[in-house]
C-alpha cells in the first residue's frame, strides 16, 4: 500500500479513464475489455482511502 499518489498510479489511472471511454464509444471491444479489467485490478491493488481515491481521480483529470 502507498502512502502517497505517485504520477505513475496517476498515469494508470489516467489510462484507465481513455479505456473507459474508448470503450463506451465502441462496445464489445475484447481488447478494450482486457485492458480496463487489468488496469482496474492495478488500481484496486493499491487500498486506496476513499479521500486518496477521489484526489487521485482528481490529479488524473487535471485538476490539480
Amino acid at each position: 500500500m502507498r502512502n502517497t499518489i505517485t504520477e505513475d498510479l496517476v498515469q494508470t489511472q489516467r489510462e484507465w479513464d481513455a479505456t473507459y471511454r474508448q470503450l463506451a464509444d465502441r462496445p464489445g471491444r475484447t481488447a478494450l475489455r482486457r485492458r480496463l479489467l487489468y488496469l482496474s485490478r492495478v488500481l484496486a491493488g493499491e487500498k486506496l482511502t476513499p479521500t486518496q481515491k477521489a484526489e487521485l481521480r482528481r490529479r488524473a483529470r487535471g485538476r490539480a
